[in-house]
């Protein structure tokens, strides 16, 4: 209980480039993990959270990456930052990409993660991918701290960010730091708490120096603490009587009442530092001991009974029967590497333990603690630990348990998002062609977004994922691990199709073949499914049994749906899969000799297609959320550009360092290849970042276009 009191399992989370992986590598450093900086760009090893050759290579985090650190609240000269932090804080830190491509990183890092640090820069604030991250974080209700990085940049501005973070992201942002100095002047941080100033001095900032607060800062001091007691009073009700009876309040009270309110999710506290410039970092290792729950304080994660589908709450006990979670699986040289968060029980080397979704035991040969690409061996591990288990097969997202009678539950998934691109790919002979089935299996077995198929009519091997990016870094990979020369297609949009209007149907299904026949009616209507009655971003149907009196036997109902489901694989105009139907079963007639199930399957697959055929059914496709960074020299050329390619401009923000960021939304028809036209058009001063916002109906000069190319592909592919 004591280790698990002094455990932390925290992300770092942020939009790219925001410098995620620097601050991971000083929070090494600081925690004597390390003992040299290495930069995430340039010349040298690379940051040690970016061990893959691809991720040194472009400099961007491809793959989260986990690590163990223990943070003792001293420097390195022995001074004893505050009292209250847990001393010698055990923390697991998983490291995550920041580019949306691979957002399912992110996504299962938090679904097993305890609280997060959500990396803002300082110039640009709250960017579309901080949006994202955001909303992950909601999801799985992770407690949070903000860190406003790069506070050296010319143009950083902490209030800009925490008011970004009030009107963008709905936080209760406050500050608890100011800042000494601005841009390239920035020397050091203020604590509002503690009313000290800190320097950080040596070569990486090691040596953390306290000194009294500037003077000309005393105003300012004053006057944002009172909002910072102001926002903790609102989680402690002794300290709101001492403000107004004027009393004095303790720190231990302040920081007591950050507690709270991070850990409801009803505050968050916001500091600031350069990582790249070593400063700032020690103090944030501080509040995520002080403030961020440890796996005894944290909301209780839940499994689910898959025989009665109620929720099990699950304890952090290791005398319990022990309930683990895969998140997080890669194949290496010596057998498959399966990242486990433990949430009850104990596991130790050697156990065999239960796959509940395959029902399989495995035995547990190797136990290890990761620091990156790095391991080390350990024999056991108890509940909230993040470790790794060499060697066993299973999927990502599985449960295991150590005991039978625990072998019906599951850990809750994890929201993984639909495709949005594909591409076919190819390889010259056979030998090739084993390579590269034994590479996609493995990718496809990692990465819950990234899918493989082989298209029934034309026999091509298609990939489909997330963007452009996620896929050219898996035909990379083919290349370098696999030793495939692939050959790529050109990318192809996953179109949709769905219905406009309401629509009835009435279908009678009747066939006499001498010996029992087929007899089965269903009356009932279809309905476009409105945006507020989705459960999820890709439900694409809902069934609704309204039948009474017995029209139809109870026994059929799940054929019927099945059947309406059925339709849903292939629409009507294009053959693009229908999302977005709700299907109401209202009525029908039975025979007591002829019904079946058979017969009111096909019935109602029949019914479905004339109904959607009469439903008004559309060609749907997927709009882009795309970020535009440029300098303002080019937002004219930019904006019309986005505009030429059927995008919608919903903002368009400028700041202080002549930089614009445009907000747009646009089809992912036009996108392709957009990179090499806005380098061009900005002479490579521009960058961008796209994501999935959502599916929006094609005008109808496009949506006759693609109903013709499809045509003329299966018509080919049929020869």
């Amino acid at each position: 209980m004591k280790l698990m009191a002094k455990t932390r399992n925290i992300g770092i989370s942020a939009h790219i480039d925001s410098g995620k992986t620097t601050l991971s590598e000083r929070i090494l450093f600081y925690c004597d993990k390390i003992h040299k900086i290495e930069d995430v760009r340039g010349g040298g090893a690379g940051a040690t959270m970016d061990h893959m050759e691809l991720e040194k290579e472009k400099g961007i985090t491809i793959t989260s990456a986990a690590t163990t650190v223990h943070w003792r609240g001293i420097d390195n000269a022995g001074i004893t930052f505050a009292e209250g932090i847990d001393k010698d804080c055990r923390i697991n830190v998983i490291d995550t990409p920041g580019h949306v491509d691979f957002t399912v990183e992110v996504e299962r890092s938090l679904r097993v993660l305890d609280g997060a640090i959500l990396v803002l820069c300082s110039v640009a604030g709250v960017q579309s991918q901080s949006i994202t991250v955001d909303r992950q974080m909601k999801r799985y209700a992770v407690p949070r701290m903000a860190f406003l990085n790069k506070m050296d940049r010319m143009g950083a501005n902490p209030h800009k960010g925490v008011a970004a973070l009030r009107e963008k992201l709905y936080h209760n942002a406050v500050l608890m730091q100011l800042p000494i100095g601005a841009e390239e002047n920035f020397k050091g941080v203020v604590d509002l708490i503690t009313r000290q100033a800190y320097y950080f001095d040596g070569e990486n900032g090691e040596k953390v120096r306290v000194e009294a607060i500037p003077a000309d800062m005393l105003d300012d001091v004053e006057a944002f603490r009172e909002k910072l007691l102001d926002a903790a009073s609102n989680f402690d009700d002794n300290m709101v009587e001492k403000i107004l009876e004027g009393g004095d309040i303790t720190e231990a009270e302040i920081h007591n009442a950050i507690k709270i309110g991070t850990q409801t999710l009803k505050l968050t506290p916001v500091f600031m530092g350069s990582a790249f410039k070593n400063k700032g970092v020690q103090l944030l290792l501080n509040a995520v001991s002080r403030y961020l729950p440890s796996p005894l304080t944290c909301k209780r994660p839940i499994a689910i009974d898959n025989d009665t589908k109620e929720k099990i709450e699950l304890i952090p006990d290791g005398s319990k029967p022990l309930v683990c979670m895969a998140f997080k699986i890669t194949d290496e040289q010596f057998g498959q590497l399966t990242y486990t968060r433990i949430y009850q029980g104990t596991l130790n080397k050697g156990d065999t333990i239960i796959n509940t979704r395959t029902k399989k035991r495995v035995r547990v040969g190797r136990l290890v603690r990761m620091n990156a690409n790095d391991r080390e061996n350990i024999e056991t591990v108890g509940p909230g630990d993040i470790i790794a288990i060499i060697g066993i097969d299973c999927a990502s997202g599985d449960t295991f348990v150590g005991d039978d009678k625990w072998d019906h539950i599951s850990c809750e998934g994890m929201h993984i998002a639909a495709a949005v691109i594909e591409l076919s790919i190819s390889v010259k002979d056979k030998d090739q062609q084993t390579r590269l089935s034994k590479g996609l299996s493995r990718f496809m077995k990692e990465d819950p977004t990234f899918h493989v198929y082989t298209d029934e009519e034309s026999a091509e091997t298609r990939i489909a994922g997330m963007g452009e990016l996620h896929l050219e870094i898996y035909v990379e990979r083919l290349k370098r691990e696999y030793n495939c020369d692939v050959q790529v297609g050109a990318p192809q949009v996953n179109y949709r199709e769905t219905i406009r209007q309401e629509a009835k149907f009435d279908y009678l299904h009747k066939k006499q073949t001498g010996g029992s026949g087929q007899f089965g009616q269903v009356v009932g209507m279809i309905k476009p499914l409105l945006e507020e009655k989705k459960e999820n971003d890709e439900q694409v149907f809902k069934f609704y049994n309204e039948i009474k009196g017995g029209s139809i036997p109870n026994e059929f109902i799940a054929s019927c749906e099945k059947g309406f489901n059925d339709v849903m694989d292939k629409g009507p105009l294009a053959a693009f899969p229908l999302i977005n139907v709700e299907v109401y079963l209202q009525d029908g007639r039975y025979h007591d000799v002829d019904s079946s199930d058979l017969a009111f399957r096909i019935a109602s697959r029949m019914a479905m297609r004339q109904a959607v055929k009469a439903a008004s059914p559309v060609i749907l496709e997927p709009i882009m959320k795309v970020e535009v960074e440029t300098p303002d020299e080019y937002q004219g050329g930019v904006i019309g550009d986005l505009s030429s390619r059927r995008g919608i401009i919903q903002a368009s923000e400028s700041n202080d360092t002549g930089e614009v960021t445009i907000n747009a939304l646009i089809p992912l028809s036009e996108m392709f290849g957009y990179s090499t036209v806005l380098r061009s058009m900005s002479a490579g001063k521009a960058s961008y970042t796209m994501e999935f916002a959502k599916y929006g109906e094609c005008p109808n000069n496009v949506a006759e276009k693609v109903i013709a190319e499809r045509k003329d592909k299966l018509a080919a592919q049929a020869e």
